[in-house]
């Protein structure tokens, strides 16, 4: 940008795991640019752990590298609390970030349905009186969460807008506008019709899924430098999980309606962390959730470790046009925003992430060093 010369208005921000980074990332950033006239492009990014319950397969430094050269111009970090949570709890922390950061005026987001206004009506009716109603309905009949969301939105909005949360991306969608309406934002959402692959399909010429470039990282048959994998720290996880009390498991966030006790009693039994999930599985819960709980408590955290809201915006990285728009996020932002590794001591949640990623250092294929968090200072392009 010429020196002088007023910055865009316009700043969208990106919800994304980046889990790695890949070509259709690298698509959405640039139709939400086309879309919304050469915008600055913010991305709130899982920092090294992820949703579904596992390390993400490259540190978030590295990523947040590899989203810079992508397109994206600043990088902040969603931490783990948020990051490893459901698709309710992931969407709330991000936005609040968002939020904090005074800058953002969109949140792009990329779905299978493409059409923002179908989205509205259905984050809408989930949060509407009749729809909670005829929620506990149905959970008292024993049915999956999942299930009964969706029989209940079948109900009052038909088929159609329903079928929409079968779709990961779809219901991701539902939970950021569900969270902006929550904290009255100005943000406007908008989103990019999702190409390629599926959430966990295989390859595709163009546009495979994370899923597929994850195994061939593990495979070793594509480049990455010292992937991580919960998988290589499992006996790790496993003693954590063992000398959890049933009282333990019940203090980790989604535990309730009786998986604490299923989990606790897995783990007695199970001897790799997929045999825990699978003994603990069952119709009413699903496997990600079980994972995500089983993380909380490898890492030992607990459902009371997690503020209501972000307390503070970590900087992971930023280009030269992130880096003014980081000067006007200063000025503006509700928030400390944490530019340096030293600026992070004292914060009890920052204080926890640095205790993740030394946990994380020790799943990667050859174990890392400790004290990374208070070391690596963010990727300056």
């Amino acid at each position: 940008m010429e020196k002088g010369r007023v910055r865009r208005m316009a700043t969208a921000g990106i919800v994304a795991e980046y889990n790695p980074f890949h070509a259709g990332h690298a698509l959405h950033v640039r139709e939400t640019r086309r879309r919304l006239e050469e915008c600055a492009v913010v991305a709130v990014m899982s920092g090294n752990f992820v949703q579904r319950g596992e390390c993400a397969v490259l540190d978030k430094w590295t990523r947040a590298r590899a989203a810079l050269k992508g397109g994206v111009d600043l990088v902040l970090e969603l931490p783990t609390v948020w990051a490893a949570s459901s698709a309710e709890g992931f969407a709330r922390g991000a936005a609040g970030i968002l939020e904090a950061a005074g800058v953002t005026t969109h949140l792009s987001f990329g779905s299978e349905c493409g059409d923002v206004d179908k989205l509205r009506q259905v984050a809408a009716c989930l949060d509407s009186e009749i729809y909670q109603a005829g929620l506990r309905r149905f959970l008292d009949e024993g049915m999956p969460f999942a299930a009964c969301r969706q029989a209940v939105v079948r109900g009052l909005l038909g088929q159609g807008l329903s079928d929409l949360l079968s779709q990961p991306n779809n219901n991701l969608g539902v939970e950021y506008i569900r969270a902006l309406n929550a904290l009255k934002s100005r943000i406007q959402p908008v989103t990019v019709h999702r190409r390629g692959a599926g959430h966990d399909e295989g390859g595709h010429p163009e546009y495979p899924s994370a899923s597929f470039v994850r195994e061939r990282i593990w495979a070793g048959e594509w480049p990455a430098e010292n992937p991580a994998s919960l998988t290589y720290g499992e006996r790790g996880a496993l003693a954590v999980l063992r000398a959890m009390s049933e009282g333990d498991f019940a203090a980790l966030p989604d535990c309730g309606e009786g998986l604490s006790q299923r989990i606790f009693r897995a783990v007695r039994r199970g001897r790799t962390l997929e045999e825990v999930y699978d003994l603990a599985k069952t119709k009413r819960y699903a496997h990600a959730r079980i994972r995500r709980a089983a993380l909380w408590g490898a890492l030992g955290l607990r459902e009371s470790d997690r503020p209501s809201g972000p307390p503070y915006i970590r900087v992971l990285g930023a280009n030269a046009r992130g880096r003014e728009v980081l000067r006007e996020m200063k000025a503006k932002a509700a928030l400390p925003v944490v530019t340096k590794p030293a600026h992070g001591k004292g914060l009890p949640l920052l204080e926890l992430e640095a205790r993740c990623t030394d946990f994380y250092q020790l799943c990667r294929r050859e174990p890392g060093p400790c004290g990374l968090e208070w070391t690596t200072n963010p990727v300056m392009l």
